[in-house]
């Protein structure tokens, strides 16, 4: 076959193209775009087309592979980017300002229970919490290193008796 009558086919083929098209894009200029991709390529791969082969299966299966194809590659560059500064607290202002009310709330009231703790479970678990390790708070209060971790380990344990009104 040659280039003339192949092109006379392609052209001739075309209408047959549309309902599918619109079928899977539903939108006529994006139909439009995706008839003339599947010329296009059925055109740049002309030399695969066997005469006597269906031309209505090998046109509609070019077009259903690009629109596949299209349509996964749209998937992956669909990634929306926000440049909008702190617009997105707009809406929460009320439920911010009762966010960090309640926080402020909460946070005195474990401190205050930790502040209840005896002397010797207390230092060694501020400790903790201010990021020191076992073996700083060890040297600097002198004691060994598993009397550290037995009196935080307790401090933890009293102070989730007592805070159990926080725990999730």
């Amino acid at each position: 076959m040659n280039t003339k009558e192949f092109n006379t086919l392609l052209i001739g083929n075309s209408n047959f193209l549309k309902g599918f098209a619109l079928g899977f894009t539903h939108d006529t200029q994006d139909a439009e775009d995706l008839i003339q991709d599947t010329m296009m390529k059925a055109l740049r791969y002309k030399n695969n087309f066997r005469e006597g082969t269906n031309v209505k299966g090998w046109l509609y299966t070019i077009m259903r592979n690009t629109f596949i194809n299209n349509y996964k590659r749209k998937k992956f560059q669909n990634t929306i980017v926000d440049t909008t500064e702190n617009q997105f607290f707009l809406n929460s202002g009320a439920q911010l300002q009762e966010n960090s009310v309640m926080a402020s709330i909460n946070e005195k009231d474990i401190l205050k229970r930790i502040d209840s703790l005896k002397p010797d479970f207390k230092v060694p678990f501020n400790m903790f919490l201010s990021g020191f390790h076992y073996n700083e708070i060890a040297e600097e209060m002198g004691i060994p290193m598993g009397t550290v971790k037995s009196r935080i380990f307790h401090a933890r344990k009293k102070l989730s008796g007592q805070l159990v009104d926080f725990q999730p």
